[in-house]
């Protein structure tokens, strides 16, 4: 998201919150309520199971656990357009964590997004993805974590710019872009696709990442999994922004994927059109590979069931695809062949590749800048790749990005330097 549109967003989010808000009452407070009663050790132990297993699907270790904390104590920080939000402490401790909630106030808190005591929760927690969860899958959850051991861990204070630290503002953003609701299966679709779409839709919350969002920090619901933008590390102690590819089935998507494609990836982190990396690293590696196969197979076919849809872009002309042939041929083509087509044991093919192809290059550049290198549970993997940012400047990384973008049928924007400086 571009500077300018940030600006604008948040003189645009400032106007609604006065003249809305200014008539919305500001979100309660009460007081904490008791926690209910334990549940017997045989029922708390087979709900326990299966939330460790909704948990998994769901990635909450990835948001909750900073990368020297303990599991699920949060401080994970989330970067945003309009500051800085530290994640919760989700384990059972009474002070700093969730200890004296109740299941109902959990509940609540996943699928209309109020704390116990009664505050608005900001959307960097997906409660617009769980509130479709069931209330089985909720109850389970709530066993598991009352299971874990309690944490005492105070987080840090989020870092909201004004006025987007009054979280009574948050009614007014609900009112607009917020549809509260339980799953309800499709009887047109596959038990698979319905399958399938619940865990995209719901606890894989895969559209906070993969669709775009508007001024106000609202996802495009006309634009769902067509590609976003987010902020997450490059390397240790350095955020910059990545775009999420598109995952319907456009050409710039998942067109030249197969469900089996899909399924190694989500499963291993590997198939054959490409490797994780990056981000992806953490969603494979705390996520997907402990979903059983089942579930990932119903992933896989309901993301290839999406129809092709996508946000127009503008390919890079000749002229500027060309410009970073000699390049590629000298840098890329040992790994990725001259014709982009790949080779297995080296590199993923570039031809049709969606990270190529976002209609942000973010992702493209950071990869060129920062290298690309698989978790290490990765079996079989492509090699990891280096980084060139100290071997090219920010105009050859601009010539080479346009011609991975305009070249073997490939589409997306053009790539400029001040795009790759952004990402420096």
């Amino acid at each position: 998201m571009k500077r300018v549109k940030l600006a604008i967003g948040r003189l645009q989010a400032l106007a609604v919150a006065i003249l809305i808000g200014a008539l919305t009452p500001p979100g309660f407070s009460q007081e904490i309520a008791t926690p209910e009663a334990r549940p017997s050790l045989a029922e708390e132990s087979e709900f326990s199971v299966q939330g460790r297993y909704l948990a998994a699907a769901g990635n909450c270790i990835s948001c909750h656990t900073a990368g020297d904390g303990e599991r699920f104590a949060g401080n994970v920080p989330f970067q945003t357009p309009f500051g800085t939000i530290y994640s919760s402490n989700i384990t059972p401790d009474p002070d700093t964590g969730i200890g004296r909630w109740t299941k109902e106030q959990f509940v609540r808190a996943m699928r209309e997004g109020i704390r116990a005591d009664g505050a608005h929760l900001y959307p960097a927690f997906p409660y617009p993805a769980f509130t479709i969860l069931s209330d089985e899958d909720l109850d389970a959850l709530w066993a598991y974590l009352r299971s874990l051991p309690a944490v005492r861990h105070t987080v840090r204070a989020n870092e909201l710019r004004f006025p987007f630290n009054q979280r009574s503002l948050m009614a007014v953003w609900n009112r607009l872009f917020f549809t509260p609701g339980r799953w309800h299966s499709d009887p047109n679709e596959s038990q698979e696709w319905n399958r399938g779409a619940y865990l995209v839709r719901g606890l894989g919350h895969c559209g906070a990442c993969h669709t775009p969002r508007n001024s106000f920090g609202a996802e495009k619901a006309e634009l769902a999994l067509t590609g976003g933008l987010y902020s997450d590390w490059v390397r240790p102690g350095e955020m910059r922004l990545w775009s999420a590819p598109n995952l319907t089935g456009a050409k710039d998507g998942l067109a030249s994927w197969q469900t089996s494609d899909l399924e190694g990836y989500l499963k291993s982190g590997h198939s054959s059109r490409a490797g994780i990396f990056g981000p992806m690293n953490e969603v494979v590696g705390n996520s997907t590979q402990h979903l059983s196969t089942a579930d990932i197979h119903a992933m896989a076919v309901y993301l290839k069931a999406l129809a092709p849809a996508g946000q127009t872009a503008t390919s890079p002309s000749a002229v500027q695809a060309s410009a970073g042939q000699l390049v590629y041929m000298l840098r890329c083509a040992t790994c990725h062949l001259p014709d982009g087509l790949g080779n297995v044991a080296t590199g993923p093919p570039l031809v049709g590749n969606p990270i190529v192809q976002t209609r942000d290059p973010a992702t493209l550049i950071n990869i060129i800048l920062y290298g690309a290198r698989p978790a290490p549970f990765l079996q079989p993997s492509w090699k990891s790749m280096d980084g060139l940012a100290s071997e090219l400047d920010d105009t050859e990384i601009a010539n080479l990005s346009n011609y991975l973008r305009g070249s073997w049928g490939n589409v997306g924007s053009p790539v400029t330097p001040a795009d790759v400086a952004r990402q420096r």
